[in-house]
């Protein structure tokens, strides 16, 4: 694999070709000495379970993963808070409104994206949505439906933070 730093030839700040590795994270430039430190990026992933202890999941309507199951969620804007990013990626993708919000866990992960591997940090968290008969699918979603958390197979998420957290909820949480 690649280190994502490879990708980066030229410095952001000068545009010089002197832009060299620094450290295992970091590049710096050898003419402005600009430093480029490599950070993940942080991305939101909601578990919605209904009053009938279902959990909401997605069907992807792109790649990566196209048709798979998923959780609403992705990545968070700048200047905006994981919980802000969280309520609004649920909202684009779902068209609810989260009444709370409750921190679980977090994961590393690598999303490709555009033909780059984005590493992210995956923040999970409990919800709860105002009212779901308002569910319809928008955004990068073909699909949504709530399954019984007795009967979801991590397997069916087709991206690996996903397949990780869903099996760690479970074991967390009694279905």
């Amino acid at each position: 694999m690649t280190h994502p730093l490879d990708t980066f030839r030229y410095c952001p700040r000068c545009g010089s070709d002197g832009f060299t590795v620094n450290n295992a994270k970091s590049k710096k430039c050898r003419d402005c000495k600009f430093v480029y430190y490599f950070n993940p990026c942080a991305a939101t992933v909601a578990i919605i379970i209904n009053e009938k202890q279902e959990l909401l999941v997605a069907r992807r309507a792109h790649e990566p993963a196209r048709g798979t199951l998923d959780l609403p969620g992705g990545f968070t804007d700048p200047y905006e808070t994981a919980e802000e990013g969280l309520k609004r990626e649920v909202r684009e993708e779902t068209g609810l409104e989260l009444s709370s919000i409750s921190f679980l866990f977090s994961l590393p992960n690598i999303y490709p994206y555009s033909g780059f591997d984005v590493h992210t940090l995956d923040l999970f968290f409990r919800c709860q949505a105002e009212e779901t008969s308002q569910l319809h699918p928008m955004d990068d979603v073909e699909e949504l439906f709530f399954i019984p958390l007795s009967q979801i197979r991590p397997e069916e998420f087709g991206l690996t933070s996903m397949r990780k957290g869903i099996k760690r909820f479970l074991s967390q949480s009694n279905p």
